[in-house]
């Protein structure tokens, strides 16, 4: 018992322990994946993670996305996929903390365009591009788009932004002047989101609600494939058909924290085979809310399952389209062969065999 003049003091090990624990529970955890059919050649992504930024009150990450659908050649693409993020960073001033810093940035986009713009038509006057630049600090998404390669979030509560104003084919340079949009810098709750950067070649196909609705349940990986297949299925492919899938997710839905137990093998799947043959329908669709410490691993066998690895029970099931893309359960690769099997999906014979 102390006194009321008593202080206890605490190891710096255990301060920096818990301001640690503390960065991690406040900043979002991004998983992302892309794919990519080519027709033309002159569709160009860029992707950089955990960029570190040197800020007035300390070190801040960030993450930043592009996507350049280019035409009459690859110049402007490839020039503005180089420069666009080194003209953004130095046009905000230095020394600004967090919160200043975050609120210069849409205006910083602009003149990182305007400057690339500008330096883009002395070096390739007939070469064109359009542009789609996301950058992620914290739970602030920050987006500035020319032309018709767009970008929409979902956020976990459901209602969906566009970031774009109009579809009219615009370009960097190459003699036409694109109008720029920026969105600001919109900010998620900590529930996280989803994030779908697509050239023309998707969206020219698939509207926003079908391109998230085809796709729920999966990692982003494979929900960029089936995007860009949903709309090479729908019209061919006319153009480089390109998309960027980025989830913004909680910190904790990453992290396993207990040790997966012993793995128990195909009869505990089998089971629950018994009175339904879905095994989405078998398993409860609140499992992340009550067992959030095992959201990735495997909800039959209890493998751990690595972040953006787990197939959602839900894919390809009625259910996907009410559900986020983390939404679990989740199986690892093999129980999700069994699964497949055992719903007359593929041969059962060719996954019993492992």
């Amino acid at each position: 018992m102390s006194t009321k003049g008593d202080h206890h003091t605490v190891p710096l090990s255990v301060l920096l322990k818990r301001e640690s624990a503390n960065e991690k529970i406040d900043s979002p955890e991004l998983v992302h994946g892309q794919f990519n059919q080519s027709k033309k050649g002159e569709d160009f992504t860029f992707v950089k993670t955990d960029c570190q930024r040197v800020m007035g009150d300390g070190v801040s990450t960030l993450s930043v996305f592009g996507l350049f659908d280019g035409h009459n050649g690859p110049a402007a693409a490839i020039y503005t996929k180089e420069n666009l993020l080194n003209n953004v960073l130095a046009a905000i001033p230095p020394d600004l903390n967090r919160d200043e810093w975050v609120a210069a940035l849409p205006r910083a986009m602009v003149a990182g365009f305007v400057k690339t713009d500008k330096d883009l038509q002395e070096r390739a006057r007939k070469s064109g591009t359009t542009v789609t630049f996301v950058i992620v600090e914290g739970w602030v998404v920050s987006v500035a788009s020319v032309g018709d390669s767009r970008c929409i979030l979902e956020p976990a509560e459901g209602d969906i932004f566009r970031f774009y104003d109009r579809r009219d084919r615009a370009t960097a340079s190459g003699g036409e002047d694109g109008r720029l949009n920026t969105g600001g810098g919109t900010e998620l709750s900590s529930a996280g989101g989803r994030l779908i950067i697509s050239s023309d070649g998707v969206w020219d196909a698939i509207s926003a609600e079908e391109a998230l609705d085809c796709c729920r349940g999966l990692p982003p990986e494979p929900s960029a494939e089936h995007i860009v297949k949903e709309a090479v299925g729908k019209k061919g492919i006319r153009d480089d058909t390109t998309c960027i899938v980025v989830d913004i997710l909680p910190s904790e839905k990453l992290a396993a924290s207990v040790p997966p137990p012993k793995k128990q093998g195909k009869g505990m799947l089998k089971s629950m085979f018994k009175r339904k043959a879905m095994l989405s329908d078998r398993l409860d669709t609140k499992y992340p809310l009550c067992n959030m410490f095992k959201l990735f691993m495997c909800a039959v066998c209890q493998v751990e399952v690595k972040p953006g690895e787990g197939v959602s029970i839900h894919a390809g099931t009625a259910n996907c389209r009410k559900l986020r893309p983390w939404d679990g359960p989740f199986l690892c690769a093999s129980c999700q062969e069994k699964k497949d099997a055992m719903e007359g999906k593929r041969d059962r014979h060719s996954s019993e065999s492992d």
